[in-house]
């Protein structure tokens, strides 16, 4: 096949010509799929940080449920000694747990800043080498 290659130069041009064109396609399928990558790692990293922040504030912060429920029993006639319980101030640890939830949410928001800042960013740069 190599002799019929190099008896037509049109054929060896037109041969070349596909190979070019291949590769040229594998590198921007290759970029595409870089470029894929890096947004669903972001979104990933974005999308677990506030799902990781909800669930860290639900945790913390069951006390609507609680006194929903503490109000429920009181309306079915239930001793007033639980709506007293209810009244209490919350406890150490519970202030404690509030504000490391509170700075973990700060840092999970700055963190999910920034790299919304940086697919920003390289959105902008794609656009204008468009």
């Amino acid at each position: 096949m190599e002799l019929l290659e190099i008896q037509d130069p049109e054929k060896k041009r037109l041969i070349e010509e596909s190979e070019r064109h291949k590769r040229e396609l594998d590198r921007e399928v290759g970029e595409f799929s870089d470029r894929t990558e890096r947004v669903v790692k972001n979104a990933l990293i974005i999308g677990g940080a506030l799902a990781l922040s909800y669930f860290l504030f639900t945790q913390f912060s069951g006390k609507k449920k609680k006194a929903k429920l503490k109000k429920q029993q009181a309306d079915r006639g239930t001793a007033e000694v639980e709506l007293e319980e209810a009244d209490q101030p919350p406890s150490f640890l519970s202030k404690v747990g509030t504000q490391v939830m509170s700075q973990a949410a700060v840092m999970l928001l700055a963190l999910a800043k920034e790299k919304l800042a940086e697919y920003l960013q390289s959105r902008k740069e794609k656009h204008e080498d468009s």
